[in-house]
């Protein structure tokens, strides 16, 4: 009996010092992009009685993307495909090519090495940053405490909330050239996963009255990381749909021609408006493409809009 409690007890601290050895608090105070792991999980009291636990491999915060060039945005042949996915929507008939115009002329973009989060920003992790007073508190009601949940992507977050989380965390928003070569690569994939659409790899919606789709397994938000088939050839999940992410750049309706190296926002030159990237729940999946472009008002706040923060690697 008594070797059975040592056991039982030997089992709970190694539960308590994995999470002390990898919690999120460490990331916060800046240990680096890997502080953050799961160590150790739950096995229920009669198998903790036994002194079993199990362990895992620590999962990083954030994933390196090494220095790269890449050709960004679309050229004629990627905006007929991205028409061609529009007018099989239920609302077809209001597509254009001029609804990707703003993701030309493609161009050559040469990027340093930068670190990017696995995953994007959770309901948890931002709260945190509101108790330690640096993050503002996010409005709430009835009708969006379902969007809530501890391991759901924050939402309902202005373009300054994000970059003062990101601060908060010794990080920053990553830039859109960055955004866009962690879910396309050097290789031009459509999306994160690949170049074929996959109705579960990511929490994608519709073009039509109704926007929320729910073949694939949420009609509205998911906890982050809930799609392993989208996640990108370099471990970076969620690119694509669940929410839309703000990025640092101000919004242009083309982009330059020339190339661009390692090009970072916001701008001058460039409008009040902020690049929104990768689509959310309520979208198609012409607009979960790696090169599909949005923009918002910094100030607003949406249910289907988040973010995840970067860091530069040099």
């Amino acid at each position: 009996m008594h070797a059975a409690r040592a056991r039982a007890a030997l089992a709970l601290a190694l539960l308590e010092l994995g999470r002390a050895s990898f919690g999120w608090a460490a990331d916060a105070a800046g240990a680096g992009p890997n502080a953050r792991g799961v160590t150790a999980t739950e096995v229920g009291p009669e198998l903790a009685a036994r002194g079993i636990v199990r362990l895992e491999s620590p999962v990083s915060r954030m994933v390196r993307i090494p220095a790269s060039v890449f050709q960004m945005g679309s050229d004629e042949a990627e905006v007929l495909a991205a028409l061609a996915d529009c007018v099989r929507e239920a609302y077809g008939h209001r597509c254009s090519p001029t609804l990707f115009n703003n993701e030309t002329p493609r161009h050559v973009v040469h990027l340093s090495s930068f670190w990017i989060d696995r995953f994007e920003v959770s309901v948890a992790d931002y709260e945190r940053c509101v108790e330690a007073g640096r993050c503002e508190p996010r409005p709430t009601s009835e009708a969006t405490e379902r969007f809530d949940r501890a391991d759901y992507p924050v939402s309902r977050v202005s373009w300054n909330d994000a970059v003062a989380f990101c601060a908060f965390r010794g990080a920053r928003l990553p830039t859109e050239a960055e955004f866009e070569r962690a879910a396309r690569g050097v290789g031009d994939r459509r999306y994160p996963w690949g170049n074929l659409f996959n109705v579960w790899a990511s929490n994608h919606g519709r073009f039509g009255w109704d926007v929320t789709d729910a073949t694939d397994g949420h009609a509205e938000l998911a906890p982050v990381g809930s799609y392993p088939a989208g996640v990108t050839p370099d471990g970076v999940y969620d690119l694509a749909g669940n929410v839309a992410e703000w990025v640092a750049d101000r919004y242009a309706p083309t982009y330059e021609a020339a190339e661009g190296h390692d090009p970072r926002g916001p701008g001058v030159g460039g409008s009040n408006l902020r690049v929104v990237r990768g689509g959310s729940y309520a979208q198609a999946r012409f607009r979960l493409r790696g090169a599909a472009r949005a923009f918002a008002e910094p100030g607003e706040r949406r249910s289907t809009l988040g973010f995840r923060c970067a860091r530069s690697a040099r």
